[in-house]
């Protein structure tokens, strides 16, 4: 049955060493460096070559101005709205794609000018001593330079140099592209200033600029843009309102030419202004419009009948006629001008309905007051209508926000609906009106009917003339009243600041903003690959490791091999390595003693692959035991990879193996060291069963024999983790040392060794954690040179079959990997 304990593996391996992987990264300082310098030299580069940003900034107030001429007598009505409204309005008109065509055609602006900079092309704009009118109607070069190169102040080079043999042509009159072919190389064409220029790729003149710099000895180019884009380029204007005072409005600009910048704030404003000054006039301008095309129709009556009237006079006595009709004739003038003035009302309530109910633009209506009607319910109405028309076409070009125009139509059809109630009622009025008026003229023509015939022919002609002269007076005034209230109307925008280049507005580009984020990129990018690295990283780095992951001991910790060869502790006796393994052996003393060992003790060392260290331990170990002048014997029994021979100056021709398969006396195959009191036995020549000999009786024989002798016997093993050998010799072991080593040892083998341990395989086991450096970043090679050239996977090549480095680099590593 499982238990939990069985998964304490699993958690252990989740665990993240905080400790150690602020270690790592300050092993890897050299990374950081590295980046650092590079991410600074990025960042730099980049900063060189950015162009400076400015911002320039105008500033406009938003008011009602009155008409000083308009008053509650004036038969016009031009302003409605509040301040509120027409803010927001305006706002919506700066961003406007409409607006800002106006301002972009105005300017030329889809026309750059530019000089070759270090790095690039700068804008030049306010500094060419020339500027270009072209035709719009032909085509200019689209997003290729062309080249101006000045001979004298009136002679100039004209060239393209581009490898392109195809381009495009921006036709400006019709806003399409056209395609057009180069010449292959740069063909220099010269011309004077004023001269009209046809070419393929350019059609128009250049000329001085009396504003521009006095610079002829620099070369200049000129751009076309796309017209389209450079309008949505400028549709970015920033458009704020102050917090305090909501009728001001704050315009800004941001780019890399000061003087283009000033000239475009200055000129959207100037623009807007003739925009809103004309939107504000156009109700007069409706009125006059209409007067004028009445007025034209009434001239010729008026003429006719005033003809008429001369002809009538010819040959009579006027003063007998006009005798005793004066007074009637008056009357009837004066009902016949009531009455024109009532139809002309009906007529324009007819026409207003017609209007209401068949059109949806409503901002050329005419003033109500032009077919005298002073109703202020009506006058409002179709002054607040006219506004919301005006106002919703200007939004159609800013805003796409469905729900307001929504909100829009819904309000102008709630003024639609009460103003058509408003026609309903003064129509019954005015044609009450009308009936008693026609009483009137009905009972007065009864009694001219009395009178002459000459009489009556009289006053019917001079009854219609006054009719028609007064109409035509009192449109003649209302046109006049037009023309000064349009005259005295002023813009409701007016400049506080205008836009102006008084040095500073230098945005960018933030060169210390680059550089932060260099320093954020140079510590991120190596924190990121340390951070990989560790969680890729599953090796043993510490005692804390092991002790995570196995509950088997920890009998030492032996540092970082500090001589050429393997005989560390015999050469630097007084080293704190030396002083590792005799803590070491104290420890083991302790552990026989605790275990009542008498006589020879046996001690075999193993490990879970190759390249861990354990014939360097097993030299080492021996070392200590035989300083202590204890006889002590080194046993080779990694049959399948010898090892043991090369750090004692002796040969491996004869060994153990010679004495298991019965060719040699123990005797024979046991050599002498230069250390007093240790011996050796070498593996001698690899066998084909190395398996089958050690589970052989001889070597339960050997073993016998050596005890007799040798005070301490020491066991060089293969790998546990790859052979069953140390397995079987096991059983002759008093103490079993499984060597680990920093950054090499994968924390997955111990779960082997673990295994192995529960099961009673290994026993009286404890662990070695060799090659151990305080400061060693993880999974860093320390390289041993003892001749182990195999890690965790070439270990086991090399049993079943000889492994050759393959590559130079391998090479160096297997002939210089003593010397490390």
């Amino acid at each position: 049955m499982l238990d939990t304990k069985d998964f304490s593996f699993f958690e252990n391996q989740n665990s993240f060493d905080f400790k150690g992987f602020l270690i790592k990264i300050a092993s890897y300082w050299k990374w950081f460096v590295v980046s650092l310098i590079i991410t600074f030299f990025i960042a730099y580069q980049v900063n060189i070559r950015k162009e400076k940003i400015y911002g320039m900034e105008a500033s406009i107030v938003v008011k009602d101005e009155n008409n000083p001429f308009f008053t509650s007598n004036t038969s016009l009505v031009f302003n409605w709205g509040g301040t509120s409204d027409k803010v927001q309005t305006i706002m919506n008109m700066l961003k406007s794609r409409t607006h800002n065509e106006y301002v972009v055609k105005r300017l030329n602006y889809y026309i750059e000018y530019l000089r070759l900079g270090k790095y690039n092309y700068q804008d030049a704009y306010g500094e060419v001593p020339f500027y270009v009118s072209i035709d719009e109607s032909k085509g200019q070069l689209a997003n290729i330079p062309i080249k101006i190169h000045f001979l004298s102040t009136t002679e100039f080079e004209l060239s393209v140099d581009t490898e392109e043999t195809s381009a495009k042509n921006f036709i400006y009159k019709t806003n399409e592209v056209e395609p057009v072919s180069l010449p292959s190389n740069a063909v220099k064409k010269r011309y004077r200033i004023g001269d009209q220029i046809n070419l393929p790729y350019f059609n128009g003149t250049i000329l001085l600029n009396p504003k521009g710099g006095k610079n002829f000895e620099e070369d200049f180019y000129i751009q076309f843009r796309s017209f389209d884009a450079t309008v949505s380029h400028y549709k970015s204007i920033n458009v704020d309102t102050d917090t305090k005072a909501p009728s001001i409005i704050r315009i800004g600009l941001q780019g890399t030419n000061k003087a283009r910048l000033v000239d475009y704030l200055n000129a959207t404003v100037e623009v807007l202004r003739k925009r809103q000054l004309d939107s504000k006039n156009q109700f007069a301008n409706n009125t006059i419009s209409f007067i004028d095309s009445t007025l034209i129709a009434m001239e010729g009556d008026l003429k006719k009948t005033e003809d008429e009237l001369k002809d009538f006079r010819k040959d009579k006595n006027i003063l007998e006629l006009e005798a005793g009709g004066m007074k009637l004739s008056e009357k009837l003038s004066g009902l016949d001008l009531e009455k024109d003035a009532v139809t002309r009302k009906i007529a324009y309530y007819n026409s207003l309905r017609n209007y209401l109910v068949n059109s949806t633009d409503f901002s050329k209506l005419p003033a109500p007051t032009v077919a005298g009607i002073d109703d202020p319910n009506v006058i409002g109405n179709v002054s607040k209508l006219i506004q919301l028309s005006a106002e919703r076409s200007e939004m159609a070009y800013a805003v796409k926000n469905k729900k307001m125009f929504d909100e829009f139509d819904k309000e102008m059809e709630a003024y639609k609906k009460v103003l058509l109630e408003n026609i309903n009622s003064a129509k019954q009025a005015l044609q009450y009106d009308l009936a008693l008026i026609n009483q009137k003229i009905g009972a007065a023509e009864s009694e001219i009917k009395q009178m002459p015939q000459d009489k009556q022919e009289l006053l019917k002609i001079t009854r219609k003339y006054d009719l028609k002269d007064n109409i035509f007076n009192t449109f003649m005034q209302k046109r006049s009243e037009a023309d000064i209230v349009k005259a005295a109307n002023v813009s409701d925008i007016a400049f506080i600041d205008t836009a102006k280049d008084v040095g500073g507005g230098l945005l960018g580009p933030k060169t210390s903003v680059n550089y932060i984020l260099a320093i954020l990129f140079g510590i991120f990018i190596p924190l990121l690959v340390v951070f990989t690295i560790t969680l890729l990283d599953n090796t043993i780095h510490n005692s804390d490791d092991i002790e995570k992951l196995t509950k088997i001991p920890i009998i030492g910790v032996v540092g970082k091999k500090n001589t050429d060869n393997n005989l560390s502790v015999f050469e630097k006796q007084k080293s704190p390595l030396a002083e590792s393994f005799r803590a070491i052996r104290s420890s083991l003393q302790y552990m026989y003693k605790k275990q009542k060992v008498d006589g020879t003790k046996i001690l075999m060392l193993t490990s879970s692959v190759g390249g861990e260290g354990k014939t360097f331990c097993s030299i080492n170990m021996a070392t200590v035991f035989a300083l202590s002048e204890k006889k002590t014997i080194i046993v080779g029994l990694d049959l399948r990879k010898p090892r043991i021979f090369g750090d004692f100056n002796i040969e491996n021709n004869i060994g153990a193996v010679n004495y298991l398969i019965g060719q040699k006396t123990l005797n024979e195959v046991i050599q002498a060291t230069h250390i007093p009191y240790l011996d050796v036995i070498t593996s001698g020549p690899i066998p084909p069963n190395p398996s089958e000999l050690i589970l052989g009786e001889s070597m339960k024989e050997m073993i016998e024999e050596l005890k007799a002798q040798y005070d301490f016997i020491v066991l060089d093993t293969p790998p546990v983790g790859l052979v069953a050998d140390a397995l079987e010799l096991a059983e002759y072991c008093d103490a079993i040392l499984y060597v680990t080593r920093q950054n090499f040892t994968k924390k997955g083998m111990l779960s082997i060794v673990n295994e192995k341990h529960k099961r009673g395989e290994l026993h009286n086991i404890s662990i070695v954690l060799n090659g151990f450096e305080n400061r060693a970043k993880y999974g860093y090679g320390y390289g041993y040179g003892y001749g182990y050239g195999y890690g965790y996977g070439a270990y086991g090549n090399g049993y079943l079959e000889e492994e050759k480095p393959k590559t130079r680099l391998d090479k160096l590593k297997s002939k210089f990997g003593k010397g490390k």
